[in-house]
């Protein structure tokens, strides 16, 4: 057998091997949204990845860096034709986020979405290649932003981009999807687990979130802004970009409770964390 053949053979075993079906949290027909939960592998930290569907047009969110580009193109191209996504949205800045835009760029048609604070710094994650090789500019295919987040018309579907800044990221926005009533809540939320299923038992799940809520998400001012501006919504489902979900009104309202009380971020600071060395 000649060493292309084994080549090929090996190549074929890993890219099976990549296979893994995504969580369906929503699907009416013409409207899907589904979840990615178990891409990384190693050292990484666990994280979760979205695809959003509404009559034909495509949304990608927090899709990760190099860990998670190559598996999750590889079974999203399962669901959709992947190089005509229409948006890739990032609800902030961090490594698992966005750091792998410069190949969803380059291999699809989609504009990234983000905070206007950010705009100016994604083309950082890019290298000059895509300009001079390609074609491709970063900074034409960015959509920024307001502070105040906006409306994203997809298909027939309008999601709101709204506001959750200083949760921990300074421009920091989530994604409302009515149809299903999902509220994509990035790193809100999120538990240290590698559990991907949804949370059952409230208390014994604060032991997996409240040490990265405390030291990540700015205030309990804030937590309790943002508690405020989700029960205006019509919410059956928290997911965030970490670990296990809320579902059903009972359980949100526990999270959101609980968050709306949480002493976190500057409020457990003083003089004694800011002392010069010795």
């Amino acid at each position: 057998m000649e060493l292309s053949e084994l080549d090929f053979i090996f190549w074929s075993i890993e890219w099976i091997d990549m296979r893994r079906d995504p969580i369906v949290l929503y699907e009416n027909g013409q409207h899907k949204c589904l979840m990615f939960a178990d891409l990384v592998e190693g050292e990484g930290v666990q994280s979760n990845q979205f695809f959003i569907e509404d009559h034909g047009e495509t949304m990608l969110l927090d899709p990760g860096g190099d860990l998670t580009y190559m598996p999750l193109s590889f079974n999203l191209g399962r669901y959709t034709n992947v190089r005509n996504l229409k948006y890739i949205f990032a609800s902030h800045q961090d490594p698992d986020i966005i750091s792998a835009l410069d190949k969803w760029l380059l291999h699809t048609h989609a504009k990234a979405i983000c905070s206007k604070l950010w705009s100016r710094f994604l083309p950082h994650l890019t290298a000059n290649y895509l300009k001079i090789n390609h074609g491709v500019s970063t900074f034409d295919r960015i959509i920024p932003l307001p502070d105040r987040g906006d409306v994203i018309l997809l298909g027939r579907s309008r999601l709101q981009a709204l506001p959750a800044h200083f949760l921990h990221s300074v421009g920091n926005f989530q994604i409302y999807d009515p149809v299903s009533r999902i509220l994509f809540s990035g790193d809100m939320g999120a538990s240290m687990t590698d559990s991907i299923g949804s949370v059952q038992d409230f208390s014994a799940h604060i032991p997996l979130m409240e040490g990265f809520h405390r030291r990540y998400m700015v205030s309990r001012k804030v937590c309790a802004l943002w508690a405020h501006m989700v029960r205006r919504l019509d919410v059956e489902m928290i997911v965030p970009q970490h670990g296990q979900r809320f579902e059903g009104k009972v359980m949100i309202d526990q999270f959101l409770n609980w968050i709306e009380h949480l002493d976190c971020g500057v409020d457990l600071l003083n003089q004694r964390n800011y002392m010069p060395l010795e």
